[in-house]
């Protein structure tokens, strides 16, 4: 047997070095909480089951270490990693996931008998969490590096971002008890952050005897700390405005230690959160938060863009240490504090550089006031006390002057969604306004609502035509419909990326992405978040495909485009047929007979299929035809359900837009449209579904007439091709004829023309098809 302990040896000399800030236990622990979690991990069953070494740290007791050492390096891991006994990671993991359920752990696996053959593996296992996630490098590393790269892992920030939006939640319920308005909430957090900034107010804070001196030095230390920022004058004087409220609320200033307690609380959890997770927005998921728990509507009438998007912008517009970032609608400031972590961890430590970013480099405009103190604070916050923040109208000569002369070269705006289309600036003004104040050649990042993109007539398409004068659209990208969900607005939207002052070449392909799934999904208390850490990989892909401009079925085309067409992914993007498969065409058939069954149009139903001479599925030579080629569309007359009622019930269905039941809503003794046609929803969808009986119809139901001859069987494989569609359509982009009539479907074809003989006998071999 190869000697483990020469492995032990290795192992020991390179925790022993650390000491001073961890203890290391062998084989055993005397923390009786890691005993009794040990107690049942035995690797052979029965008994105790010890890891080689137990390490915790001094100042950390959250951390625990434990490794598990082999002497071969071939029992470094299993396939399964189930051989808990004989290999290093598989008996790591085992404890791991017993102290998990009263730590994080760092899970080590480590085999071979020399420094130079040395394999090492780690794993992070976070507390009561599933799964356990692979992290660092295959080397040893100082203890330190161990406990930064936890604290700042992508899974400690989920953990520790749930548990301040826990701490969130509370300090909402205690701020609505103590009848502090909504939108106040967030001005009294970033007032206190700043304040905390102060060393002499933290240390004294508690001190204060009366609540009233408490609230009046919170006020005076934020003017002081603000004043030595630089913000002087009539910006100072608005910020302290709207400080002030802090000194007259009764609660704050009369009460006694309710301030007190909230500065403890924030102390606690929303500034260690700041320190550990530096450069990520946490006034605007704090106010986004308050908010989401507030009744009256959109609290204070803005949006804030998620922090992932924010981040996913500082991407697609390529910033580094030397960018100059420039948002013109900077709300509480989310994208300038992207940015900013973007260029600092591009400056790799040259403290000179960051000093630079943070005084020079990140220039904002806010119009109203009350977001105005938070974009402030939040800048403060995270800039060191600088902040290039400008109160006033982004469209002001004086304003944009003041911004070119600062040359930014990349912009990032979620402008001000119109309420009232007539009054309102529209999004696309402040696109322009954006792009005016970039150097030559800058990039511009947005995200707007997807009408925005969608105008081919109207107002909306006379900027567009101005934006493609000047400057180039190199891409637009389809958001996830629910992207805004917490701040309670239902907007679909989609992000566009321009360069500034070059104008839209002819013949440029712009890049349409269909970024439809970000990972995300919602929870009632936490609202939309990625429970499941699929968002780094989702992330990955879009970029990939974005940066080398890729055409992938289902995801992404590069088109050329004028003003009057649509810019969206929906519009032009091939269908994905790749994953296609006899259950797709079974669960239309079965939804069919299962229809003619519950509304007695059919005895039985049976799972047998009508033929048993076995048809495969091959797209390999299927063929792309016109929709239009294929069908006559046309709308159906909308007869309203008072009329049909004067008729009475009969043995005519009444199809509308619902995507159930076959589109039908109840039978009538009338009809105004011939059947054996395809139906398809355009309210929304555009569900398809086949109608074999003459029949009547609501509003938004168009017809697909065929222009060859369509068997039951035939219109079974069409339903399933074309409910494929779907995709395409929206609440913002609504399936009409106009678009049903630009798009082309892929068929089994036979020189040159639809095989529709194959499509029956296809549809023939599978089950229930005996029951149509």
């Amino acid at each position: 047997m190869a000697n483990e302990r020469k492995t032990e040896i290795i192992t020991r000399d390179h925790f022993s070095q650390f000491l001073d800030t961890i203890y290391i236990e062998e084989q055993r622990s005397d923390n009786p909480k890691i005993d009794k979690l040990l107690k049942t991990a035995s690797k052979k069953g029965g008994g105790k089951g010890y890891p080689e070494f137990v390490i915790s740290y001094k100042t950390n007791p959250d951390l625990l270490i434990v490794v598990e050492c082999k002497a071969d390096v071939t029992k470094h891991e299993s396939k399964d990693r189930d051989k808990y006994s004989e290999f290093a990671v598989d008996g790591a993991l085992l404890y791991a996931s017993y102290l998990s359920k009263g730590f994080d752990v760092l899970a080590i696996a480590v085999s071979g008998e020399t420094k130079q053959s040395l394999k090492v593996s780690h794993f992070l296992h976070l507390r009561d969490e599933k799964k356990t996630t692979s992290i660092f490098g295959d080397k040893f590393l100082p203890i330190d590096d161990y406990l930064n790269g936890y604290l700042k892992s992508p899974e400690k920030f989920r953990q520790d971002y749930n548990s301040l939006l826990d701490f969130t939640k509370q300090l909402n319920d205690k701020l609505h008890t103590y009848k502090i308005l909504e939108s106040q909430r967030s001005l009294l957090i970033s007032s206190i952050l700043i304040a905390l900034e102060n060393t002499a107010f933290k240390r004294s804070y508690s001190s204060h005897k009366k609540s009233e001196n408490l609230a009046a030095s919170l006020i005076q230390t934020v003017s002081d700390e603000l004043e030595s920022a630089n913000i002087t004058g009539k910006k100072l004087e608005n910020l302290n405005t709207q400080f002030s409220f802090i000194k007259t609320d009764t609660s704050l200033s009369k009460k006694e230690n309710v301030l007190k307690e909230i500065i403890d609380g924030i102390d606690e959890n929303i500034n260690v959160f700041i320190k550990t997770h530096r450069y990520f927005d946490v006034l605007g998921q704090l106010y986004i938060e308050f908010l989401r728990y507030a009744n009256s509507d959109k609290g204070l009438g803005i949006v804030l863009t998620p922090p992932h998007i924010t981040e996913l912008f500082t991407d697609l517009a390529q910033v580094n240490e030397n960018s100059i970032a420039y948002d013109n609608c900077t709300g509480t400031g989310g994208f300038l504090i992207s940015a900013m972590k973007k260029m600092i961890a591009d400056a790799k430590g040259d403290e000179a550089k960051i000093k630079e970013i943070k005084a020079k480099q990140l220039i904002g405009t806010e119009y109203q006031s009350h977001i105005f103190a938070l974009a402030v604070s939040n800048m403060y916050i995270h800039q060191d006390g600088k902040t290039n923040i400008i109160n006033g109208s982004c469209f002001d000569e004086d304003v944009i002057e003041e911004v070119k002369s600062k040359k930014p070269t990349v912009g990032f705006l979620n402008p001000p969604y119109k309420s009232n289309k007539k009054n309102d600036t529209d999004e696309l003004e402040f696109i322009l306004n954006n792009l005016e104040c970039l150097v030559d050649g800058g990039t511009c990042v947005a995200i707007v609502p997807m009408q925005s993109a969608l105008a081919t007539s109207g107002k909306v398409l006379e900027f567009k035509k101005k934006i493609l004068g000047k400057h180039t659209l190199q891409a637009v990208l389809s958001m996830p419909d629910e992207l805004f969900f917490n701040s309670k607005v239902g907007v679909v939207s989609c992000v566009m990326v321009f360069t500034a002052h070059k104008p839209h070449p002819n013949h440029k392909e712009t890049y349409f992405g269909y970024y439809k799934d970000d990972g995300f999904v919602k929870r009632k208390t936490k609202g939309r978040i990625d429970a499941y850490g699929k968002w780094p990989e989702i992330k990955g892909k879009w970029l990939s495909n974005f940066i080398n401009r890729k055409n992938e079925a289902g995801f992404s085309v590069n088109q050329i485009i004028t003003a009057e067409m649509e810019w969206s992914a929906e519009a032009y993007m091939d269908t994905d047929y790749s994953k296609l498969s006899d259950d797709d065409f079974i669960q239309t058939q079965l939804n069919y007979v299962t229809f003619l069954l519950g509304n007695r149009l059919s005895e039985q139903v049976t799972k047998l299929p009508f033929s048993k001479n076995k048809v495969d599925l091959n797209i390999t030579n299927w063929d792309k035809f016109e929709m239009t080629t294929l069908f006559q569309i046309q709308g159906s007359k909308t007869t309203p359900l008072l009329e049909l009622a004067e008729y009475g019930k009969g043995k005519y269905p009444f199809v509308t837009t619902q995507a159930t039941n076959n589109g039908i809503e109840g039978f009538y003794d009338f009809y105004s449209e011939e059947g054996n046609v395809l139906v398809v929803d355009s309210a929304v969808l555009g569900y398809c579904s086949y109608q074999s009986l003459p029949f009547s119809a609501s509003d938004h139901v168009e017809k697909l007439m065929p222009k060859f001859k369509m068997s039951k069987y035939i219109a079974m494989f069409l339903v399933t091709i074309l409910n494929l569609e779907q995709y395409r359509y929206n609440y913002g982009r609504k399936c009409s004829q106009e678009r049903m009539k630009k798009i082309s479907i892929k068929l089994p074809s036979k020189n040159g023309n639809p095989d529709f003989e194959y499509m029956e006998n296809y549809i023939k071999t599978l089950e229930y098809s005996s029951s149509l």
